[in-house]
């Protein structure tokens, strides 16, 4: 016998109780109920089985507003009656005015912000569509990109009308503010750590900007420590340690697909060997993780924020991220994993190839640090070795990218990158 789970409940009898889980299949992708089981999953049958299925037939049409589609089955030989209950596009569905939910194989009521969604989906409206609070906002930033990318010389009504961030009278959509100078909704947070998360170098949080000049600064930041100029054969070349279109594409369906009603940051997490990207908010419910992973993602969860991406190349094709960031690492021994909880998705993106460094480029480096701007002659003291290893041993790391130079003759200083 199957075990519950979060689309299959059993009863041993027929009670009301059941009516919430009719609630929260009816909201939250569809399900079945298994009257005749005890709840260790023993078949134990209905004896009236024809007037079982008119009560649970009457119960459900009186009791579940709007009313959900759904069939019975009944089983004849073995008493066992099989109610099954689709998803429906009327949502929130309740049971006493209260609508429900499934957390694994428990009946909740659904919070006011899941109300909040329900209802949005009720009406066949997505967050970013709806108008936003803030109706004084401007578009400087995302002017200059369209102005760069697509060749539009101001942002005027017209244009944020063809973007779908303005309605026909005149009023903002809550896209348009994720994409305003200035507004009040959570933004990117990104740390870089060392060797443990206990050791935090830098942090930056990037919360009321446009999400456009967000995800620029985190581009930015994660170009100048997952890239490098390497010297091979006397030519200068430039070297992503983690291919910059996975880092992009992860960092861009991070903000198309979160739920932006959630007052979670998206937080990316620089670490040496690897960058972690998480997201607020899980899957929608008509998306599957395997349908996730096999990049089958029909529909955005912010359309018209995934318009604007997709149209100033932030995205290459709606619904190809995570097969992209895939082929960034095609013929690579490491791989990206993609962890997808209930409340938030993380991408990690390893390093594809790493820095090797010799045991006295490793000694230099450690004595640099992570943050100090130092001369030779100190950089001497601190490794213990000789001037003339410490200048050759210097050059080599700013070969690799590892290392750079400030300042010329007396004032020349090394940091590391």
């Amino acid at each position: 016998m199957e075990r519950e789970s979060r689309n299959l409940e059993y009863k041993e009898s027929v009670t009301r109780s059941f009516l919430k889980t009719v609630s929260a299949y009816a909201n939250h992708g569809g399900g079945r109920i298994l009257f005749g089981i005890s709840d260790e999953g023993d078949v134990v049958g209905i004896s009236d089985v024809n007037q079982a299925c008119l009560d649970v037939e009457n119960m459900v049409n009186d009791s579940i507003e709007p009313l959900p589609t759904y069939s019975i089955e009944p089983d004849m030989t073995t008493g066992v009656i099989t109610l099954s209950v689709e998803e429906g596009p009327s949502k929130p569905y309740c049971f006493k005015r209260v609508a429900y939910r499934r957390s694994d194989t428990a009946t909740l009521p659904v919070d006011r912000l899941e109300m909040q969604r329900l209802i949005l989906a009720g009406s066949n409206l997505d967050f970013d569509e709806i108008a936003s609070p803030e109706q004084s906002l401007t578009f400087s930033y995302l002017g200059k990109k369209a102005s760069s990318v697509l060749g539009i010389e101001k942002m005027s009504d017209d244009s944020l009308k063809s973007f779908g961030l303005m309605s026909h009278d005149g009023v903002y959509s809550n896209a348009a503010a994720l994409l305003a100078d200035v507004n009040s909704f959570p933004g990117v947070d990104v740390v870089r750590f060392g060797d443990t998360i206990n050791d935090i170098h830098e942090r930056h949080d990037m919360s009321g900007v446009s999400v456009l000049r967000q995800v620029d600064e985190t581009l930015e930041m994660l170009d100048r420590f997952y890239s490098l100029d390497r010297i091979e054969h006397g030519k200068r070349g430039r070297v992503e340690t983690i291919p910059a279109d996975a880092l992009r594409e992860a960092l861009a369906n991070a903000v198309v697909h979160r739920q932006w009603d959630d007052r979670a940051r998206i937080t990316v997490a620089m670490h040496p060997d690897r960058v972690v990207v998480t997201s607020p908010g899980g899957l929608p419910e008509t998306l599957s993780v395997d349908s996730y992973l096999n990049g089958m993602i029909s529909r955005p969860r912010n359309p018209l924020l995934a318009y604007v991406f997709l149209r100033l190349g932030y995205i290459e094709q709606l619904g190809t991220g995570i097969a992209r960031i895939k082929s960034c690492y095609e013929g690579k021994p490491a791989k990206p994993q993609f962890d997808v909880r209930e409340d938030a998705i993380s991408v990690t993106l390893p390093v594809a190839e790493m820095v090797r460094l010799t045991m006295e480029e490793q000694q230099v480096a450690d004595a640099l640090g992570t943050a100090l701007v130092l001369p030779r002659a100190q950089i001497e003291q601190l490794s213990g070795l000789s001037k003339g290893v410490v200048l050759r041993t210097l050059q080599s790391l700013e070969a690799k990218g590892v290392v750079q130079r400030t300042g010329s003759g007396r004032s020349t200083k090394y940091r590391k990158r």
